[in-house]
């Protein structure tokens, strides 16, 4: 269960030959975000877990989820606005319904990130998991 916005994403990786390209366009989605405000960088919002510093504000508004982010590292902050198309504007139980492994496979994520890196993106999704988990 994705939602459109992250349909989107799969629909341009299928245009892409090789994994340097989807590489490159995952990063071009985090040079697009807008930067989180340095106030939200805080203990309270840093992810444990990454390589990079990464840090994830969640908001959620009349049961819908949302979150903001960002990272020092380009590939993270691109791993994050990816992330961002696959749980924003979700409900609390459809956050928790979505098997963000299967659905970061149909990109070739899992495949092609370090393991320092595959281990940060598990930590992002456990914390949007657990951040959805508390408020339901």
């Amino acid at each position: 269960m994705a939602s459109p916005a992250f349909e989107e994403i799969v629909e341009d990786f299928e245009f892409f030959e090789d994994w340097e390209d989807r590489y490159r366009h995952v990063i071009e989605q985090g040079k697009a975000m807008a930067p989180l405000d340095d106030a939200l960088k805080v203990p309270a919002t840093k992810v444990d877990g990454c390589a990079s510093q990464v840090w994830l504000h969640p908001q959620i508004e009349n049961g819908v989820f949302h979150f903001d982010g960002d990272s020092d590292a380009m590939i993270v902050k691109g791993l994050i606005a990816v992330l961002q198309k696959l749980y924003n504007g979700l409900t609390l139980s459809e956050v928790l319904a979505v098997d963000a492994r299967a659905e970061m496979g149909r990109l070739g994520l899992n495949d092609h990130l370090s393991a320092q890196r595959s281990n940060g993106l598990r930590a992002m999704i456990e914390r949007i998991r657990e951040t959805a988990a508390a408020q339901a």
